[in-house]
């Protein structure tokens, strides 16, 4: 699988377009449609993934679901468990915290884990926007821990980490 992150808006979201056999998902289209289209081009997507509803990240949603008629994956029509989108196969985590429907994606078949803005490199999503909460936060936290320390993660916001670095640098999973 080949992984392009496309930094979008002025908040320098991270949308990543994921590829495999000429088809692809596209997570978090938060802005600059152009760039996010050009990074699909050629390929069938199959479906849109989002990771939360702040504008940061769901920008041009609209714009690549017209282009792609790709199926909408969010908070609402997810359940906690494994899918699989042709060569694609991943496991939806709820990771509510930085937001009551944040949702993290996890490819255990490339031991990564796609976490908008749940977690970041030595940090976390803020909790003081609407639907944000520090208890939800907490049992996120506690939960992602148990995941394979090798785990690349790669946030909405900022440079890619892993779990392992994030339990040794991060205050918030010590």
């Amino acid at each position: 699988m080949n992984i392009n992150m496309i930094e979008t808006g002025m908040l320098g979201e991270n949308c990543y377009v994921l590829m495999k056999d000429g088809q692809a998902l596209v997570i978090d289209p938060g802005d600059d449609f152009p760039k996010i289209q050009s990074a699909y081009q050629g390929k069938k997507v199959l479906g849109i993934l989002i990771t939360h509803h702040h504008f940061d990240h769901v920008g041009a949603l609209e714009q690549v679901k017209k282009d792609t008629n790709a199926k909408v994956f969010e908070y609402e029509n997810l359940e906690e468990k494994q899918y699989q989108m042709g060569p694609f196969t991943f496991e939806v985590v709820f990771t509510k915290g930085h937001s009551k429907d944040s949702v993290t994606y996890y490819f255990k078949e490339y031991d990564c884990m796609f976490v908008g803005d749940f977690l970041f490199q030595n940090s976390i999503g803020r909790m003081d926007l609407e639907g944000g909460s520090e208890s939800d936060m907490r049992k996120s936290l506690e939960l992602i821990k148990k995941f394979p320390q090798d785990t690349i993660l790669y946030p909405g916001h900022g440079p890619m980490t892993t779990l392992k670095q994030e339990r040794k640098y991060n205050p918030f999973l010590q």
